[in-house]
């Protein structure tokens, strides 16, 4: 199947209010030309340099541009200049710099807090008390948008094990949810990746992020 045939077959089964974010890291801009012309405007990247120097091929082309991997401080000028979400904020280092940044600029960075539950310890993210104490002082940090959570499921094939992974994140999120009402902002919640989105759809994804499944 084509590019456009697959974002078509995805839509088709997402539920009215759930972003797909189309992964095109690794893939040349006439991949992402292709998806547009499917009426995909929201793409993810994860690697700084690659995703500035597509921002700026494609600058004005109505692209909604999701950063998903891990960012290092050094290579925000790379990121918050085109991102419009900041997917995965995972150290209190990394979110003081961005609001530094934000300041400095004189813009809000809308970012999500990544929650770390997979049972791999190489991948990123806060634990769950981590994220309350940011939350409880969301103050301090004037030029965040706190708009929700980002998780990933343990890279496993068990789907029970991918649906517990799911359904702790959206536990979480829903108790922050109740607790901060005030921050009616913070509305997103972005699990699910190829493999398993459909398992993510069953527990509140707001947001899944597919790559593979529509560029191979």
């Amino acid at each position: 199947m084509s590019i456009a045939s697959n974002i078509s077959q995805i839509k088709s089964e997402l539920p009215s209010g759930v972003k797909l974010v189309a992964v095109s890291k690794f893939h040349p801009i006439e991949n992402i030309r292709e998806a547009m012309s499917a009426s995909q405007t929201a793409f993810g990247e994860n690697r700084p340099q690659e995703f500035a120097a597509k921002a700026q091929a494609l600058e004005g082309q109505g692209i909604e541009w999701h950063f998903i991997g891990h960012l290092q401080t050094n290579k925000l000028k790379m990121v918050l200049p085109y991102a419009s979400l900041v997917q995965s904020v995972d150290s209190l280092h990394l979110l003081e710099a961005i609001n530094d940044w934000g300041r400095q600029q004189g813009r809000t960075v809308s970012v999500l807090l990544e929650l770390h539950i997979a049972a791999e310890d190489s991948k990123q993210g806060f634990g769950e008390e981590e994220i309350l104490d940011i939350l409880f002082r969301a103050g301090s940090f004037p030029n965040i948008r706190f708009c929700g959570l980002m998780g990933m499921a343990t890279n496993t094939p068990d789907e029970d094990t991918i649906a517990a992974d799911f359904g702790r994140i959206k536990a979480f999120y829903d108790y922050l949810v109740d607790l901060f009402p005030e921050y009616t902002d913070f509305r997103e919640l972005s699990i699910g990746m190829s493999g398993d989105w459909r398992i993510a759809i069953r527990y509140g994804a707001t947001i899944v992020r597919i790559g593979t499944a529509i560029f191979g």
